[in-house]
């Protein structure tokens, strides 16, 4: 079937089978390796993509589900070669670690910021329930939204 959705602010037209999943999707189909293949069952949270602006799991829903809706992976973040704010604080604040998670964390701090642009250590700490890192400890995953909320808002 055919399936037409905005994808990182470039609609898009694919054909899937109506079983496959968007994590599926978006790896096998197009090729947006930054969507991770964790536990495949919600719970690590490392294929964590924006659907109209919400982090959802990609692994938990059908591709046909985001026809005529808005995908945001981490490649729509930086821009002409420059990372994000959210990119850069998350390099400063050694919020990298291995990496496997960091596209799932980004995008979450990133659909935070821009619901609430100065949010409390615990609000992020709320936003990132359901997200595995094994490397950080969360410490730095959190650092580094903080950082970012102050990069946003030019502090």
């Amino acid at each position: 079937m055919k399936i037409k959705f905005n994808l990182n602010g470039k609609y898009v037209e694919v054909d899937a089978p109506p079983n496959m999943t968007l994590l599926d999707l978006l790896r096998r189909k197009l090729l947006i390796t930054s969507v991770k293949r964790g536990c495949e069952k919600g719970e690590c949270g490392a294929c964590t993509v924006l659907v109209d602006g919400k982090p959802v799991y990609s692994c938990l829903i059908l591709a046909p589900m985001i026809e005529g809706r808005s995908v945001i992976t981490v490649e729509y973040l930086s821009r002409d070669g420059s990372l994000h704010p959210i990119q850069e604080a998350f390099v400063e604040a050694g919020a990298v670690q291995c990496g496997f998670c960091t596209p799932a964390f980004i995008l979450t701090a990133y659909a935070l910021l821009n619901k609430n642009p100065k949010p409390s250590k615990e609000e992020v700490m709320r936003a990132f329930e359901g997200l595995i890192c094994r490397c950080t400890g969360y410490v730095k995953l959190i650092k580094a939204t903080l950082l970012a909320a102050e990069k946003i808002r030019g502090k």
